[in-house]
């Protein structure tokens, strides 16, 4: 058996061009370990091993800086990498069938000329939403320390903490006893081994007795909630504290706060139309507001995430793990898209937007509502 695979056969076993390996040599991506007899450079069996990962998640659609994170961590061994990425194919496997699934049972109830209702066009929302979205989690969104460090610091003391909306654990404390709810089963069948139980059920029905918890926290899921306010006092109801990151919509002109929604998706604001204001969700509660900028190289690939890295915005995988694009449409995607990447390749959003290079933080709107005892 072969202990090594010159370039030109690796690219025809792996149907590449004998460019692109040497490009990803180039950027220290999959570089060659071996030699042949002759002294040239080969490539060993792990390097191949890493080279299938590589082209896998290329072939899935991640750029380049991705996979290097994705392939690159070494305190992940082989068969953890392979579990990874099984899992991503899987979800977006599992994420197509359903959606040709919804795309079938509509054709047939039009084909029978029976009216579709917006109930039923809009069934993909909410909790589908997220069995759609949450295959791409396991590679865009990840937790960010320092709004990490935010979360604990508003939970206090508190020894028992209940994720609400908690989609695959991120942000949980390890150092505390949490329960988990989660109404997607894509989301809860990604959840690492060894995370807190997690409950099947919706913010609005928590199904705790009063005083449960010592506090309640949700991250970046209020807005996904049916009745913002039910759930809102249901956490105020189980926990004697309330911890949650939300979006302001109160201040004037607050979509123009993100060059994203204000030069390229306009219809952000409509994703957000009837959202309650944050001064009511506060009131609500009975909680304090704080401010919680966006650092320019946020690890969680939300979707103000990358104000400072434009051009991670046209990478599809980086939409996917984000609910926005969903509920904006394909059409205002594409265009915003195509829009972004004309100006990228111009200088013109350079012009519009130079000023951001000198900022590690920024205010895009993200708060954090603390409800104490």
């Amino acid at each position: 058996m072969d202990d090594h695979w010159t370039v030109g056969r690796v690219a025809e076993l792996a149907g590449v061009s004998v460019r692109t390996l040497h490009h990803y040599d180039e950027v220290g991506l999959v570089r060659p370990s071996a030699r042949t007899a002759a002294g040239y450079r080969a490539y060993s069996a792990e390097d191949l091993e890493r080279l299938r990962e590589v082209l896998a998640y290329r072939r899935l659609g991640f750029g380049l800086r991705e996979v290097a994170e994705l392939v690159g961590d070494p305190s992940v061994d082989a068969v953890a990498r392979l579990r990874r990425l099984r899992a991503v194919l899987v979800e977006r496997r599992d994420r197509a069938d359903a959606m040709v699934a919804a795309i079938e049972r509509e054709l047939g109830v039009r084909a029978q000329g029976l009216t579709v209702t917006p109930e039923e066009q809009l069934g993909m929302l909410g909790a589908r939403l997220y069995d759609e979205i949450g295959g791409a989690y396991t590679a865009t969104r990840r937790i960010d320390p320092r709004f990490a460090a935010r979360i604990l610091d508003a939970l206090g003391d508190a020894r028992t903490v209940l994720n609400v909306g908690a989609g695959t654990g991120s942000y949980e404390p390890t150092d505390r006893e949490v329960t988990a709810v989660e109404p997607s089963a894509v989301m809860r069948g990604q959840r690492p081994v060894g995370a807190a139980p997690c409950v099947a059920a919706a913010a609005e029905e928590l199904p705790f007795e009063d005083g449960s918890f010592d506090a309640a926290m949700a991250v970046s899921t209020v807005h996904h909630w049916g009745d913002p306010f039910a759930g809102l006092r249901e956490m105020r109801r189980v926990a004697r504290r309330v911890v949650v990151l939300t979006f302001d919509t109160d201040e004037p002109g607050w979509q123009d706060r993100f060059w994203l929604t204000r030069d390229y998706l306009p219809e952000f604001a409509g994703v957000l139309d009837g959202f309650p204001s944050l001064g009511a969700m506060a009131e609500a509660i009975g909680a304090r507001v704080e401010p919680v900028p966006v650092p320019w190289d946020c690890a969680d690939g939300l979707f103000e995430a990358y104000w400072r890295r434009p051009a991670a915005y046209l990478e599809e995988h980086v939409r996917r793990a984000v609910s926005v694009w969903t509920r904006v449409g394909p059409e205002a995607e594409r265009r915003a898209v195509r829009g972004l990447g004309d100006d990228l390749r111009s200088g013109r959003w350079a012009e519009r937007n130079g000023d951001l290079g000198a900022l590690d933080a920024a205010d895009l709107g993200l708060r954090l509502l603390i409800a104490a005892a």
